[in-house]
Formats: structure tokens, C-alpha cells, sequence
């Protein structure tokens, strides 16, 4: 199977505009085809696309701002906000011209940069492109993207399950009737916590991106317009397949179909990207302090300077923190933004080798029973694990063993470790993690028991 890596590229400063990070997948070879997800999405939603692509393209999909792992923009950016910065990333990446593809949202972004951006773009095709009406923009609004903040006792996390639940059953999610119901329901946890998890790394800032793509104009340009090739397309059941009727006439390099299925649509997107594609990718850039080190068919994400003396591993259940100068890293195998491996010795020294490290500080083992210390967190068909990472999240500040909840136990507690957006952080890293804490626990027990004694 094709592998994805993973990388991290930062834009200077420039004038008003502050420094941010941008996080992007690359697969296959051949030439460039970008990829813009949809909102609230990630570069996450297209690992099965890319792979089956990536025979034919050089496939590079960023996380958009504010999602994934890439910065938001100041303010409150608009679409063209959106589609500028996708230009400055390509400018940082080293690619000047390139085909592209996006759904939904990712497709209205991707109309805009053609617009403002002509020459960059040599082909385009679009998943269920949104022609708004005066009226659904003013019954959207932002009736459609309420603020979204953690609440001290995990409320917002009831609203989150539920809202991303339903927005498969009704279209818009907030308008459950009869005429709004969609063909493609369902009741898969593990669907809807894949969304849930990017709308916790997106946070509030997930409002953004859809603000800007529901107050879009549909861009379609005049008839007699000299654009490159666009294809839109739209599958049985897609809200917005209705929207392509909406379109008067088209430009002469512009064409739009309907199709049976999302296969249907994917196959069309790719044999027309195909017919497209230009030069071969150029090299591409990358950030030298933060990435991901391949190991095996998996990816360890790590963080500082290669070659540092000490690669440093976390506890479990938590997540890499931003090391100091001259420190390095990791997140630990299922953990974080790292994949999961059989082995988790094996795949920490491949790290270390790899990252040309000396040696591995390993972290102290927990207090506590292991059965009890990491609770079951896979998703449930009601998002009761969501409600478990976050109890557990407020009790580790409070209690050492966190269930252990007794005068005898009780720690001193740091307020600032109390503060919403603190717990936020740590059900986050439990979430990620799972049940690979409890297998990380084990580990670092077996690694002190060998470890020799001074």
C-alpha cells in the first residue's frame, strides 16, 4: 500500500499577516495534483484517495487553515483569505502551477484561487460545488457555525457527538424535518468520531473556514470567460447536487455532470485530472525542527533538533510538549499524531536512529493500577467516551491515583491546570491515545525492570 507522509512547513511574517505553520500529506509521484478538504474536515479525509491516486499524481494535501494541524488566520478571514493562503503555501512548497481537486467547501476555496489566481491552476475538479441563494445564506448564517468552546463539565462535548451525528441525517443539521432528511444516514461511531476529533484540534476557529465558504458567491464565470479546465460534478444523495441546475450557462472550458455514486464521482475527477496533469512535481519544501520519521508502514511525529543528545518520551496518555533548545521529542507509538505499532521498543529506536538521537529519556511510570487508570475510550454509538476522557481529564489535577478521589490522594491543585482549555488539552491526548496508554504503561513497567541499577 502506498505510504503518506506527513510534514510541517511555516510562512514568514509578512506585513500584518503573522508567522503560521502549515501541515500537509504527500503520496505518490508524477505530477503535482493538490487536494483542499472540506470544513470541518482535514487532510485526513482524503489518506484513501491519495492512495489510490497516487499511481498516476504526486498527491499534497494540507490541513486549511485552522483545521488539522495547520495556524487559523487572523481575524475573520473571508474565502479569498482562504484561497490567497493557499497560494502562499504553494509558493513556500515551490510549486507554481498545478491541477487540483476539492469537495465540497475545499471546491468553492479552490474556485476562488482560480479567480484570483488564474495562472496557477491548470485544471480543477469540484465535488458538490454550493450555488448559494440570497435566502439559504441568510437562513445559514451563523445559525450554522455556533461558537464552540469547552465548557468546565464537558458540556460542549454533548452538543459536538450530537451535532456531527445528525448533520449526516439532515442537511442543514439544525433543521430536522421531512424535506431536509439525506439519503446517506447513519449511526457509525467511528465515522462520526473521526469528525469529532478534527473539530477538537480545530476548536472554535472551525467557524471560520465555514464562515467564509457559506458567505461565498458561487464563482462561475461568464460564459465567454478563458479559464482552465473545470469540472463540477455531484453524486445521488449530495445536497448540492441539485445546485448544479442552477447554473444558467457555463464557460466554454467548464462542464458539470451528475453522477450515481461517490465512486462515480471520483472515478469522473480522476480520469479528467488525468487528461490535465502537467510537468512532474518539483522537489517540495519542508520545516527542519518538526515532522514525521518513517517507520515501518507507520509515522512518528516528533518535534526540536535532529541530532540532540536526548530524545524525550512522554507519559502515557499524554502527548509531546514543545521541547527546549537543543531537545528532541517524540510522540509516543499511538499517541498524539504517531501511528500505533506492535512493537513500541522497536519503533522508538527506529525513531532515535533515525533521528540521530544518543539517547532515550524514558518517563516515570504512573501511579496507579494500569486496569483502572485508563478507562475504556472507544467510541460509543451515544459519545459517552467523550464524557469519560474529560472526567478523567479533570480528575488527573486533583487526585494522584485520578480515581483514587479520597482526602488521602488529593493533590495540590494548579488553577491554571483548571482552566477550560487546559482539560481540553488533556482528554484530547487521552482520546488519541486510547487504549495505547494502557499498553505504553506496561511498556515503560518492563523497560524499568530491565533497566540496570546504579
Amino acid at each position: 500500500m502506498p505510504q503518506i507522509s506527513r510534514h510541517f512547513l511555516t510562512i514568514a511574517a509578512s506585513g500584518t499577516k503573522p508567522r503560521r505553520t502549515v501541515h500537509y500529506r504527500r503520496c505518490g509521484s508524477g505530477p503535482l495534483l493538490l487536494l483542499v478538504h472540506q470544513s470541518p474536515r482535514s487532510s485526513a479525509e482524503y489518506e484513501d484517495l491519495m492512495r489510490r491516486w497516487s499511481h498516476s499524481f504526486t498527491c499534497i494535501a494540507p490541513d486549511s487553515p485552522g483545521f488539522g494541524q495547520s495556524d487559523p488566520l487572523p481575524g475573520v478571514p473571508d474565502v479569498g483569505d482562504f484561497a490567497d493562503a493557499i497560494v502562499e503555501f504553494l509558493d513556500i512548497l515551490g510549486v507554481s502551477r498545478c491541477c487540483a481537486y476539492g469537495f465540497h467547501s475545499g471546491g468553492i476555496i479552490l474556485a476562488h484561487l482560480l479567480k484570483r489566481h488564474p495562472d496557477r491552476l491548470s485544471a480543477l475538479a469540484i465535488g458538490g460545488y454550493a450555488i448559494w441563494t440570497a435566502e439559504e445564506m441568510r437562513t445559514f448564517g451563523e445559525r450554522y457555525i455556533p461558537e464552540f468552546h469547552p465548557k468546565p463539565y464537558g458540556e460542549h462535548l454533548a452538543w459536538l457527538w450530537n451535532r456531527i451525528l445528525e448533520q449526516s441525517w439532515f442537511f442543514p443539521w439544525f433543521d430536522p424535518r421531512d424535506e431536509t432528511r439525506l439519503s446517506g444516514a447513519h449511526a457509525d461511531p467511528d465515522r462520526v468520531n473521526a469528525i469529532v476529533m478534527e473539530m477538537l484540534d480545530a476548536g472554535n476557529a472551525y467557524r471560520f473556514g465555514y464562515r467564509a465558504v457559506l458567505l461565498a458567491p458561487g464563482e462561475v464565470p461568464p460564459p465567454d470567460a478563458d479559464t482552465a479546465p473545470v469540472l463540477l460534478s455531484a453524486y445521488r444523495g449530495d445536497p448540492f447536487g441539485a445546485h448544479l441546475d442552477r447554473i444558467d450557462q457555463l464557460p466554454k472550458n467548464w462542464r458539470a455532470e451528475k453522477v450515481e455514486t461517490p465512486a462515480d464521482h471520483q472515478d469522473l475527477s480522476f480520469a479528467f485530472l488525468r487528461d490535465h496533469a502537467e510537468s512532474a512535481c518539483p522537489a517540495l519544501a519542508e520545516d527542519n525542527d518538526a515532522g514525521f520519521v518513517a517507520v515501518g508502514d507507520g509515522l512518528i511525529h516528533w518535534r526540536g533538533t535532529r541530532g540532540a543528545r536526548n530524545m524525550v518520551l512522554h507519559a502515557p496518555g499524554a502527548e509531546l510538549t514543545e521541547p527546549s533548545p537543543g531537545i528532541l521529542a517524540i510522540d509516543v507509538p499511538g499517541h498524539g499524531l504517531s501511528s500505533n505499532f506492535a512493537n513500541y521498543p522497536a519503533a522508538i529506536e527506529a525513531a532515535r536512529v533515525a533521528l540521530g538521537a544518543s539517547k532515550v529519556l524514558w518517563p516515570a511510570l504512573p501511579l496507579g493500577d494500569p486496569e483502572i487508570l485508563y478507562p475504556d475510550l472507544t467510541p460509543d454509538r451515544f459519545g459517552g467516551y467523550l464524557q469519560r476522557a474529560w472526567s478523567v481529564a479533570r480528575a488527573l489535577v486533583m487526585f494522584a491515583p485520578w480515581y483514587a478521589a479520597d482526602p488521602k490522594h488529593a493533590i495540590s491543585v494548579e488553577q491554571n491546570a483548571l482552566i477550560d482549555e487546559a482539560i481540553a488539552l488533556r482528554a484530547r491526548a487521552l482520546l488519541r491515545a486510547g487504549q495505547s496508554a494502557a499498553t505504553w504503561h506496561h511498556e515503560i513497567a518492563s523497560h524499568l525492570k530491565m533497566e540496570p541499577r546504579p
